[in-house]
């Protein structure tokens, strides 16, 4: 480099170390008002979905780049993950082992400062949350490619937590292996609906003999890869990187837009943040007509929804349960009204949770 160069660049470094100094002042002040508040609050909930999604919307809105919203967004994710752990540390269950898409979205939505603990189903989740030995659960509820996660809507129904967040989670699928290669592969581990997303790549790169094994996560997939070069996981870079394996090919599922939706869920309500979702469920007899007395009452008093799911009932007392997600806040006027109106023809009618919509 000449010296004009090497003298620019100085500059430039300089300006950077400067803003630096700046930029971590500002937060250790923000720091020290995330304390007071905790402080005032006397030991209450420190975790409000509803001021947080403002806070990320708001600096989405500010923000005139060159880093991108979504960008933005995250570094102050980060930021107030580690004021919040000033107030109040958070433990965060999820459906493990470590390394799961799951475990991913938990720190998606809560940031590294909290403290995520797995767990080994997403019975175990609910019920420790229940339990108060983990201040949230975050579980998978639908995917983009294979649809609803059966079980988190099963237990949803009986649970008395609420839902009070969502986390959106771009899939991506890598094929991972302690070797190099594709050669001498003779099984392939993943969870069930993973191998599905995966299905027609396998078909067209790997010989028909190699054995597809589902289990019961990505990561527990790619441990058992970890000590078998003859097999190989299909599973993300989390779990890549924990059992240090190859990655033979990366995004190897077959659609690109594969996204999962994750459900935050707690003890407490959501409070309105202004661009809120609402999720119900909803039973009905088995007759002529059912499924449009359910959803009726919603679209008569203009109630969007932007999902619907049946699945058969678990308890024996009705045929069908309905699940809806529906854009809104449950303490809106034509809520209120298409609610009463819902109860008068639902047999069983509950709302799992008004809360905001995800942000990043």
């Amino acid at each position: 480099m000449s010296d004009e160069q090497l003298n620019l660049l100085k500059q430039h470094r300089d300006a950077i170390d400067a803003i630096d100094a700046q930029i971590l002042k500002l937060i250790n002040q923000r720091a020290e008002h995330a304390h007071t508040i905790g402080v005032i609050k006397g030991g209450g909930v420190v975790y409000r979905p509803e001021r947080e999604a403002q806070v990320l919307t708001r600096i989405k809105e500010l923000n005139q780049g060159p880093l991108s919203g979504e960008a933005a967004a995250r570094l102050f994710r980060e930021i107030m993950s580690e004021c919040l752990a000033l107030e109040k540390p958070l433990t965060i269950a999820y459906l493990g082992p470590e390394g799961t898409f799951t475990q991913a979205a938990a720190v998606k939505h809560f940031g590294h400062a909290a403290s995520t603990l797995p767990c080994a189903s997403i019975d175990e989740v609910f019920r420790i949350v229940e339990a108060g030995s983990a201040d949230y659960a975050v579980a998978p509820v639908e995917n983009s490619t294979e649809g609803a996660v059966g079980r988190t809507l099963d237990l949803m129904v009986a649970s008395s937590l609420q839902i009070c967040g969502e986390v959106v989670l771009r899939i991506h699928h890598h094929l991972l292996r302690v070797s190099e290669g594709l050669d001498g592969i003779k099984r392939v581990y993943s969870h069930a609906q993973s191998l599905a997303q995966c299905h027609e790549w396998l078909n067209k790169n790997l010989p028909a003999d190699v054995e597809r094994i589902s289990v019961s996560s990505n990561a527990e997939a790619a441990r058992l890869a970890s000590l078998d070069p003859s097999c190989a996981a299909i599973a993300g870079d989390a779990a890549a990187e924990k059992y240090v394996l190859n990655k033979l090919a990366q995004n190897i599922e077959d659609e690109p837009n594969n996204t999962t939706r994750f459900l935050v869920l707690g003890k407490q309500t959501a409070a309105r943040s202004g661009r809120d979702k609402t999720s119900l469920v909803i039973s009905a007899p088995n007759r002529a007509g059912a499924l449009h007395a359910v959803a009726e009452p919603l679209a008569r008093n203009g109630v969007s929804m932007t999902k619907f799911e049946s699945r058969p009932s678990r308890t024996g007392l009705w045929e069908y349960v309905f699940f809806a997600d529906v854009e809104g806040f449950i303490d809106d006027d034509n809520m209120q009204t298409a609610l009463a109106e819902l109860q008068q023809v639902a047999a069983f009618v509950k709302v799992l949770g008004s809360y905001p919509q995800a942000v990043i």
